[in-house]
C-alpha cells in the first residue's frame, strides 16, 4: 500500500497535464514508476484504502492465459472488464475485423497463445515458458508478450501491460512485468494483482518457489475526472495491513489453468478495506 500511495502522491505533486486523444480527456501524467511485490512472502498487493474487486482481476489474467478473444468468455469467468472495449469503442465497432458482439479481436492472450508467424503457423509463447521452467531451463528469453504492432488494427485495444519476463535463479522464479500505460486509480488496482498472481501461478505449476515480482510502468496517470476522488477521498484514508492470497494447491499444470480453474480456487485471507470508490472509467 505504501508504494501505491507514494505513487499517487507523486503523480499529484509532480505530474504534468497531458491531453489524451483516445478518450478526449486530460491526464495528470508521470513518466516511470517501479513497484515490487513480495510474492514468495505472500504479501498480496490488494488496495485497502477502498474495496477492491480482486476476483475480477484474477479472472481477467486467467482469461489471458487461456487466450480468450471474446468478452462473453471473460464474463463467464467472472469479469466484465472487456465489455466496454469490445462493444462500446466506436473505432472498434467500425473495424472490418470485428466479428460481432463481444469480439475483442487479436489482443492480449490471443497473442500469448497463438502468435501468427509469416509462414502461417502459430507460436504458443506461454507453453514454451512453462515447459522450459518446469525443466529448470531459463534461456534468458522466457518472455510472454502481447505486443504485436503488426496486428494492432485487428484488435479493440493495444495492450497496456504488454510483456512479462520470467527469470529463474536456482529453484526460485522471478517476474518482471512491463506496462506502457496505467490508469492508476482504476487500472493499477487490477494490474498489481495480476502481476502477483501470474508469478504465483506459474511458479506453482512449474514446481518453483516464487520470488519477487517487479512491475515497471512507463506512463502512470490520473484522469482529470478522477483527481478529486483520489486527492480528497482515497488519499485521506489510512491503509490496513496487506492480506494474503490462497491458491488451490491442486492447480498443478497449464492444462488445469486452461480447463477447470474458477474463481472458487482463489481465496483472500484477512482483507480489511475502506468503502468502495466509483472512479470514472474511460473507454
Amino acid at each position: 500500500m505504501k508504494q501505491y500511495l507514494d505513487l499517487c502522491h507523486k503523480i499529484i505533486e509532480q505530474g504534468v497535464w497531458v491531453e489524451n486523444e483516445r478518450t478526449g480527456k486530460r491526464c495528470l501524467t508521470l513518466i516511470n514508476a517501479d513497484l515490487e511485490y513480495h510474492v514468495g512472502a505472500n504479501q498480496f498487493p490488494l488496495i485497502t484504502t477502498r474495496k477492491s474487486y480482486w476476483k475480477a482481476a484474477i479472472a481477467e489474467i486467467i482469461g489471458y492465459l487461456r487466450g480468450y478473444d471474446n468478452a462473453a468468455d471473460f464474463r463467464k469467468l467472472g469479469t466484465k472488464t472487456w465489455d466496454a472495449n469490445a462493444n462500446l469503442n466506436q473505432a472498434w465497432l467500425n473495424n472490418p475485423h470485428r466479428k460481432g458482439e463481444d469480439d475483442m479481436g487479436r489482443v492480449y492472450g490471443v497473442q500469448g497463445r497463438s502468435w501468427k508467424t509469416p509462414e502461417g503457423t502459430t507460436i504458443d509463447q506461454l507453453k514454451k515458458i512453462v515447459d522450459n521452467l518446469s525443466d529448470g531451463i531459463d534461456d534468458r528469453a522466457e518472455i510472454l508478450t502481447f505486443y504485436n504492432p503488426g496486428e494492432f488494427h485487428m484488435g479493440c485495444l493495444r495492450p497496456c501491460m504488454h510483456t512479462h519476463n520470467f527469470s529463474l535463479l536456482g529453484d526460485t522464479l522471478y517476474l518482471t512485468s512491463y506496462q506502457r500505460s496505467c490508469d492508476v486509480p482504476l487500472g493499477l488496482n487490477f494490474n498489481q494483482i495480476q502481476v502477483f498472481v501470474l508469478l504465483a501461478l506459474i511458479a506453482q505449476i512449474t514446481g518453483k518457489k516464487a520470488g519477487m515480482a517487479y512491475h515497471k510502468i512507463v506512463n502512470a496517470h490520473i484522469y482529470e475526472d478522477q483527481l478529486a476522488l483520489m486527492r480528497d477521498v482515497q488519499l485521506k484514508r489510512e491503509p490496513f495491513e496487506p492480506p494474503q492470497l490462497k491458491i488451490n494447491p491442486e492447480i498443478k499444470t497449464l492444462k488445469d489453468l486452461e480447463t477447470w480453474v474458477t474463481m472458487d480456487d482463489f481465496e483472500v485471507l484477512g482483507y480489511q478495506h475502506h468503502e468502495p470508490i466509483q472512479y470514472p472509467f474511460s473507454v
